[in-house]
C-alpha cells in the first residue's frame, strides 16, 4: 500500500567513524584529517621515494620537495576536490562548505605546482609531462569529467602509482630508467589493489549491513596492510640509501 509520501533517504554515513580517523579534537579538526585520506596520501608519497632511491644520485632536498609537492596537490588538493562529492553525494558532509573545498583544493594545487614549477624550469624539464598529466588526472579523476570516464580503477592506479615513481626518478635524474619504468608498474598494481578492496569497503560501510562485519573487516584489514607495507616500503629503501 502506497502511503504517498517519498521514501525516507538512510542517514549518511559517519565517516569520522573511519579507522585513519583520530579520536579526538573537535569534529572539524577530525572531518579534515579523514579528508586527506592520510594512509592512501602516504602510499602516493612512498611512491615518489622509492623512483627517488632508483637514481644514481640522491638529491635529499628533491625529495622532499616532491613530498611537500604531492601532498598538497593530492593529499590536500585532490580529495578536496573529491569531497565537493559526485551524484549528489557528499562523502563528509557539510562541514566544509562547496566554496570552502574549492579555495581548499584550489590553493593547495596551485602551491604545489608553484614549487613544481622551480624545479622543473631550474633543474627537471623531464618533469613537465608527468606534472602535466597528473594536474589533468587530478582533475578529471576527482571531479568526474568527460561523464566519469576516468574515474576508474585503471586510471586511479596508472595516475596515483605508476606516475609518482616514475616522478621521483626523474625529479633526481631528468632521465628515465628501466627499473623506475618496471616499479611504476609494480605501484600501479598495489594502487589497484588498494582502490579494488576501498570500493567494497566503502559500500559495506554505507549499506550498514550487519552481515557484512565480517567482511568489511577484512577488507579493512588489506586496507591497512597495503598501505601501510608501501611506506614501509618507501622508508627501507631511503634508510638504505641516506646509510650508503
Amino acid at each position: 500500500m502506497h502511503s504517498g509520501e517519498e521514501p525516507s533517504q538512510p542517514a549518511p554515513v559517519d565517516r569520522t567513524t573511519e579507522w585513519f580517523v583520530p579520536r579526538f579534537g573537535p569534529r572539524r579538526f577530525r572531518v579534515f584529517v579523514g579528508l586527506l585520506f592520510l594512509p592512501y596520501t602516504g602510499m602516493v608519497l612512498a611512491y615518489t621515494v622509492i623512483g627517488a632511491m632508483l637514481a644514481p644520485q640522491v638529491h635529499w632536498e628533491r625529495v622532499a620537495a616532491l613530498l611537500l609537492i604531492y601532498f598538497l596537490a593530492l593529499g590536500v588538493g585532490a580529495h578536496a576536490f573529491d569531497a565537493l562529492g559526485s551524484r549528489a553525494r557528499k562523502p563528509w558532509g557539510d562541514v566544509f562548505s562547496t566554496r570552502q573545498l574549492w579555495l581548499i583544493g584550489g590553493a593547495s594545487v596551485l602551491a604545489a605546482y608553484a614549487i613544481g614549477a622551480y624545479y622543473m624550469i631550474a633543474f627537471v624539464p623531464l618533469l613537465w609531462p608527468i606534472a602535466i598529466a597528473e594536474g589533468f588526472f587530478l582533475l578529471a579523476y576527482n571531479l568526474e569529467w568527460f561523464d566519469g570516464a576516468f574515474h576508474t580503477d585503471g586510471w586511479f592506479a596508472f595516475s596515483w602509482g605508476a606516475l609518482p615513481v616514475l616522478a621521483g626518478y626523474v625529479m633526481q635524474a631528468n632521465a628515465l630508467a628501466p627499473s623506475a619504468v618496471v616499479l611504476s608498474g609494480a605501484a600501479a598494481l598495489f594502487s589497484l589493489v588498494e582502490i579494488r578492496a576501498s570500493r567494497p569497503y566503502k559500500e559495506l560501510k554505507r549499506s550498514r549491513d550487519p552481515a557484512g562485519i565480517a567482511r568489511l573487516a577484512y577488507l579493512e584489514s588489506i586496507l591497512k596492510c597495503i598501505s601501510g607495507g608501501v611506506m614501509l616500503l618507501g622508508l627501507g629503501l631511503a634508510i638504505a640509501r641516506w646509510n650508503g
